[in-house]
């Protein structure tokens, strides 16, 4: 007798949902384990949302964010089809077009929405964006941001986190003259301290981005702009609101799930019923992993891993967090927990007329934090230590200027260094998809996955082409 695949519904195509597909299609290729139906309520194929900015800035269109999809006979994709409700008992999910899916196991890959502050005039009565204001969290977002902005007017920027700086340096690129709110004492709050913030405050407003730290968004006042807590107006035809995010869970709270300010998930990705499992953006799990695209395309791989039983041990352990910005100009790292609680070893580089800082944590002789900020070269190395849990150099210092490398000993016992973090690509791996025809960096992204993750990669990758394609590669190192 020829056993069934299990039936695995998956309700979220964005990047952790579409990654998971990808997982399953990559372990079990016939489709003789598991098959899927994926639900999406986009119509767009899936996406890679982090390099929205790209966009904006004209470097990418809307196109190039395509991410590879699973070709597979066992996969079936429903687009601009949402879930209503998912009904443990019955394992039956209701959809929006009056239609249901069952299943043996679900997956919730809902993700999360931008989240509006209560600020007067952002919104409408029905919860839509007020005239003149936008999200940057998907493709309809960054099609009305463009339609909004014009070179020479001004735009309001509020939240200055990675993504709202990063939007705010692909607008001042195209010309727009732009202000950043942030309501915390300085930018980027959480993955770097005041220092290094006062100096990249310094280095964006040299840029013509005027910041606003520590100042509390009032009222939103189309066609005029921004009014701040201390009575001031920024003048803005646009307010791009970038700050945070809110996980899906209203599928989960429905269904009886464990919900705090996610899906309450397990080591095994499991919620509080054993035939529902939550990954990315809308899960919630003890080791962190949210808001962070790395943790869940790991978490896919784990859940793939257990759901085709290729390996029935595999847990999600929790996050290293490597955290990038992505801004023309600006070289800016942030690995770790820099501050840590006060145990750590310490080495800081100050150099504000440069507008450079460089801070290293380490204990035990292994990096526990770092924050490199115009240190593009040793944020690599430095990368590569906390990524393998190697030893640091002696020479602290010499390692945050750059001039240390690990002993070559230490560099083979660590693995080749990654270009692609995210992925986990190397320029091994990178040169050996070139020597087999890769040419582009798209072709380099479908054979290899480099470059549609965070985008942090794209410039190296792109240099790496450069010379390739001119002569053949040197032999990887």
């Amino acid at each position: 007798m020829t056993q069934q695949p299990r039936h695995v519904a998956v309700i979220g195509h964005g990047m952790v949902g579409a990654r998971f597909v990808e997982e399953v299609a990559r372990r079990d290729p016939d489709g003789r384990r598991v098959r899927l139906t994926v639900v999406g309520a986009e119509a767009e194929r899936p996406y890679n949302r982090i390099l929205l900015p790209e966009v904006v800035t004209g470097r990418l269109d809307l196109d190039d964010l395509a991410l590879p999809e699973a070709d597979s006979a066992a996969v079936t994709v429903r687009r601009g089809v949402a879930a209503t409700a998912v009904d443990p008992a019955a394992r039956r999910v209701a959809l929006d077009d009056g239609t249901g899916l069952d299943y043996d196991e679900l997956v919730l890959a809902t993700g999360a929405r931008a989240a509006f502050p209560p600020v007067a005039g952002l919104s409408e009565d029905d919860g839509a964006p007020a005239p003149g204001v936008t999200a940057l969290r998907g493709v309809e977002d960054c099609r009305r941001l463009m339609s909004l902005v014009r070179p020479g007017a001004p735009a309001v920027v509020l939240g200055g986190g990675v993504l709202g700086l990063e939007a705010a340096r692909a607008l001042s690129e195209g010309g727009v003259r732009v202000s950043v709110v942030e309501s915390s004492p300085w930018l980027m709050r959480r993955q770097i301290d005041q220092a290094a913030a006062s100096i990249l405050s310094e280095r964006l407003t040299a840029i013509g981005i005027a910041v606003h730290s520590w100042r509390v968004a009032a009222r939103w006042l189309p066609g005029t702009g921004l009014e701040l807590d201390d009575g001031r107006v920024l003048a803005g035809d646009a307010l791009i609101v970038t700050a945070g995010v809110r996980a899906r869970t209203e599928l989960a709270a429905g269904a009886g799930l464990a919900v705090e300010h996610g899906v309450v998930v397990d080591d095994a990705l499991t919620t509080a019923d054993p035939r529902i499992h939550a990954i990315g953006d809308c899960a919630q799990h003890a080791r962190g992993g949210a808001g962070l695209v790395q943790p869940g395309w790991e978490q896919a791989a784990v859940l793939a891993d257990l759901l085709t039983g290729t390996a029935p041990g595999a847990r999600y352990r929790g996050v290293r967090p490597v955290t990038r910005l992505k801004a023309e100009g600006i070289e800016l790292a942030s690995l770790g927990d820099a501050d840590a609680d006060g145990t750590a070893e310490t080495v800081t580089v100050s150099d504000p007329h440069g507008g450079r800082y460089a801070k290293l944590s380490v204990r035990g002789d292994r990096v526990v934090g770092a924050i490199l900020l115009g240190f593009p070269d040793s944020a690599a190395t430095i990368a590569q230590l906390y990524d393998q849990d190697a030893p640091v150099p002696s020479d602290r210092l010499a390692l945050l200027l750059g001039a240390a490398r690990p002993e070559p000993r230490i560099a083979d016992q660590a693995g080749p260094a990654l270009v692609c973090r995210c992925n986990g690509v190397s320029r091994e791996q990178l040169e050996e998809a070139w020597l087999d025809g890769a040419r582009t960096r798209q072709t380099l992204a479908e054979q290899t996955r480099a470059t549609t993750g965070c985008g942090g990669c794209v410039r190296d990758v792109n240099a790496l082409l450069a010379g390739w394609n001119n002569e053949r590669p040197a032999p990887a190192r």
